[in-house]
């Protein structure tokens, strides 16, 4: 199979996957918000996943990146390896998932108490079981994704979003409120972790023949090599989380939820650019390594152009529809969410960039470099966010955020450069065409704006804006349907 039908299958299935994993989650998190929870409680639980998230990351570190990256290697140079990579990560996965999921099952509470959030205890339970099994589905994730075969991984994400909801969902109308709903997210990752499991002793482990014996370093690689990759995504959790708990500590859980639909409406976003950056990254790694660094170059442009292309008038559109958006979608109890989104609109789009830019970082061995500015844009992160907090609110975190993540994604823009060489006149030329694109989009949706009565209104809105998008865009040459129906099809 060629790189390039290779790259436009992967795409294909990611993107399927991730459009299935935000349909199930938009379904459950309209469920949550308009019919089983009210805005404390969906703060709350919110709240409590933020606080688990940062708590996984002890649980794997950067493993399982560490371990793709070495997959990626030996598969080219010396496939008995494989298995040795495989074996040894696993375990020392395992052995992190035991002491992390028993600490925080031993320790959570007077943690808890220490922290001023007590309204954690009664989750400890659940919160060690979620550790486990969502360490173990990032783990097989990764490992499939150095295997350059991320239609497993996309495997593994639809298991979890097919089961998330009826699980999720089941537990909270048979009465078990917000830890019910904690317990359904357990299941589901646990779901999804045997059935990775599978597939990577079936498909792949047993596919190779392992060499007599590991090499002799192979330990010491695979764990030094994580080091910068924890660093990173250690950071790039915090980055996400600690904004989420700073609102619930400095504010309360009704302001958790209206943060949480702002960074809810951006996964779902970011899903389209989420897709095509996990499978060019790899790839950008492959060519590179084969000495072939202008066509990894070109990869990239290309993947930079499409996603400037559909962000830039996205987030646009967004801005403009957003009052409508969460007062028929959401419900009008969550209205406060408002301006939040708006703002939060910036971030989409530095976000979309960072996509398709950072992890392909980690293919090219700069996996440092990244994880030094991501750590620096962490802490910036959270000293913003608790100045900007008492003085602006929840708007305060949604601003801190698009500051530091902004500057984050430009660094990484240029520690590509370093290695791949762009053309950033190339890129800035397209990107002033679709600026003029987003123009004409933006004021067609801004008069349709006053007809918006409900969901379907608010709808045909957008389409509105879409089609003229898309007319637009290929009048100006800067949308080749031939090439989009390829990777579409």
């Amino acid at each position: 199979m060629s790189l390039v039908d290779r790259i436009a299958r992967g795409v294909k299935a990611m993107l399927g996957a991730r459009v299935l994993n935000l349909a199930s989650n938009g379904v459950l998190i309209v469920l949550l918000t308009r019919v089983l929870l009210d805005p404390e409680q969906f703060g709350q639980l919110n709240f409590v996943l933020s606080a688990l998230g940062v708590v996984t990351i002890l649980a794997t570190l950067g493993l399982p990146k560490s371990a793709a990256r070495y997959v990626t290697e030996f598969s080219e140079t010396d496939p008995g390896q494989v298995p040795h990579v495989v074996r040894k990560s696993l375990t020392f996965i395992l052995a992190l998932v035991v002491v992390v999921a028993g600490g925080t099952l031993l320790l959570g509470r007077p943690v808890a108490n220490a922290l001023g959030t007590p309204s954690l205890v009664p989750f400890l339970l659940a919160g060690s079981l979620f550790v486990a099994a969502r360490a173990l589905t990032k783990y097989f994730s990764a490992l499939f994704q150095g295997f350059n075969r991320v239609t497993y991984s996309a495997t593994v994400s639809a298991v979890t979003s097919v089961s998330r909801l009826p699980l999720v969902a089941g537990f909270v109308v048979l009465g078990f409120g917000v830890g019910g709903a904690l317990y359904g997210y357990v299941a589901s990752f646990a779901l999804a972790a045997g059935v990775g499991g599978y597939l990577a002793y079936t498909r792949f482990y047993t596919g190779y023949e392992a060499a007599d014996a590991p090499a002799d370093d192979l330990s010491k690689r695979l764990l030094e090599y994580s080091v910068p990759l924890t660093a990173t995504r250690g950071a790039n959790v915090l980055d996400k989380k600690v904004d989420t708990l700073l609102v619930g500590v400095l504010l309360n859980m009704t302001a958790v939820g209206y943060y949480t639909i702002a960074k809810q409406v951006s996964d779902f976003v970011s899903a389209p650019a989420s897709s095509f950056g996990y499978t060019v990254s790899p790839a950008l790694g492959e060519q590179s390594s084969k000495d072939q660094t202008e066509r990894a170059a070109k990869l990239y442009e290309q993947s930079l152009q499409y996603v400037l292309l559909a962000y830039v008038p996205a987030v646009v559109g967004l801005i403009l529809v957003a009052d409508p958006m969460v007062r028929y979608v959401f419900g009008s109890d969550y209205l406060g969410a408002v301006p939040v989104l708006q703002v939060f609109s910036g971030f989409m789009l530095v976000n979309a960039v960072n996509k398709v830019t950072s992890d392909g970082l980690d293919y090219l061995g700069r996996a440092r470099s990244r994880a030094v500015i991501k750590s620096a844009m962490a802490v910036s992160n959270a000293g913003l966010n608790l100045l900007l907090i008492p003085v602006l609110g929840v708007v305060g975190a949604a601003v801190a955020t698009v500051i530091t993540y902004t500057v984050y994604t430009l660094s990484n823009v240029y520690f590509i450069h370093q290695e791949l060489t762009i053309r950033f006149g190339f890129v800035l030329r397209r990107l002033a065409v679709t600026c003029l694109v987003t123009v004409a989009m933006a004021a067609a949706v801004w008069l349709a704006l006053p007809y918006v009565t409900g969901l379907l209104t608010l709808f045909g809105a957008v389409f509105l804006g879409f089609g003229t998008w898309a007319a637009l865009s290929v009048a100006g040459g800067i949308l080749d349907v031939k090439r989009v129906a390829k990777l579409l099809t």
